[in-house]
């Protein structure tokens, strides 16, 4: 006796043939589970490519997810170093420009007397508070800077989407690594000089 199937049902059991076709299809016997796992032998991460068909590659994929997380954190360095690039040299040029306002200024003597000595000082002034991001403490990039700024985010934000994938395989002994590269990123890349809070 033959049961009527809706169309969902035949949808499902023909998605769940194909992916058994596809997964067998390749000589693959890939392990992937939506639930906690410590499979090792036969788990595949992120493509069919990706297959552990021993304990040696298994423990070479931990050592991979532990240096990809650590990269990771290598890279939120560089961003933080970029931006304080930035910030340096655009207090460099505002001291410069201070320094010019500051000869210009007893070079002139009486300023007021001098149209084109008072024009250089203003502009000057102007310079020097544009710089500096209106003599705030503050700037604001280039669009070249900024470029810069989201590429390094651009490849900040892929690789954590990686990593986040890995870790939706919900395989233990993978998300642990994902821990050590996080201690491990963050003691050697987040070893900087802390800043004293005013008060």
């Amino acid at each position: 006796m033959s049961m009527p199937t809706t169309p969902t049902a035949s949808a499902a059991m023909a998605s769940s043939t194909a992916i058994g076709m596809s997964m067998g299809g390749m000589g693959n016997n890939c392990k992937i589970s939506m639930l906690w796992n410590w499979y090792t032998i036969d788990a595949c991460f992120l493509s069919a490519s990706w297959h552990v068909t021993s304990k040696s590659m298994f423990a070479g994929s931990c050592i991979e997810v532990i240096f990809l997380v650590m990269a990771l954190e290598f890279l939120r360095r560089v961003g933080r170093d970029y931006d304080a690039y930035l910030i340096k040299a655009s207090q460099t040029r505002q001291h410069q420009a201070s320094s010019s306002l500051a000869d210009a200024s007893s070079s002139s003597g009486d300023s007021t007397n001098k149209v084109g000595d008072i024009v250089t000082i203003d502009a000057l002034r102007a310079r020097s508070q544009t710089d500096g991001g209106g003599g705030s403490g503050s700037m604001r990039p280039t669009a070249v800077q900024q470029a810069a700024r989201a590429a390094i985010h651009m490849v900040q934000f892929a690789v954590a989407y990686i990593i986040m994938l890995l870790a939706m395989y919900y395989n233990g002994y993978i998300i642990i690594c994902i821990f050590i590269g996080a201690f491990l990123g963050s003691f050697v890349f987040s070893w900087e000089p802390l800043m004293k809070g005013k008060g």
